[in-house]
């Protein structure tokens, strides 16, 4: 279980990692001579310069990749974490529901619990990039 943990952070943290190197790509040059010019040396030039800017470039990209990671159930299953649909069977398998037929029910509740979570990630992202003023020049 451990490895399949360290195996699926790694998995993520890659598509993270090259959405933060192109939003890191994406910040002129100008800023860091900007910085140098100022006195700024390179460890405060990227924590208060670059990366702030790099950040707000990729917040939708970012905020896309933990909505797809969100919905990568089937991976999760792979690894052997219990995931909703799981879970879904799993009620719907117990003395108590059997023959009762709650199935359709059950799944379509875990298919509306995961689209809440994604559109309220979804939502949160744009409310942060109006706040930020991504978009508008």
């Amino acid at each position: 279980m451990t490895r399949a943990l360290i195996v699926f952070v790694l998995f993520a943290s890659a598509y993270v990692a090259e959405d933060v190197r192109g939003g890191l790509q994406g910040v002129p040059k100008g800023q860091v001579e900007a910085a140098k010019a100022l006195g700024m040396s390179p460890v405060p030039t990227t924590l208060l310069v670059v990366l702030p800017q790099a950040l707000r470039n990729v917040l939708p990209a970012l905020v896309s990749q933990f909505i797809s990671l969100t919905k990568d159930t089937v991976l999760v299953a792979i690894i052997g974490l219990t995931d909703v649909v799981r879970i879904a069977r799993a009620v719907t398998s117990q003395p108590e529901f059997v023959g009762q037929g709650l199935q359709a029910e059950t799944l379509l509740f875990a298919a509306f619990l995961l689209w809440s979570v994604c559109f309220a990630m979804s939502r949160t992202s744009q409310r942060l990039e109006q706040r930020l003023g991504l978009g508008v020049r």
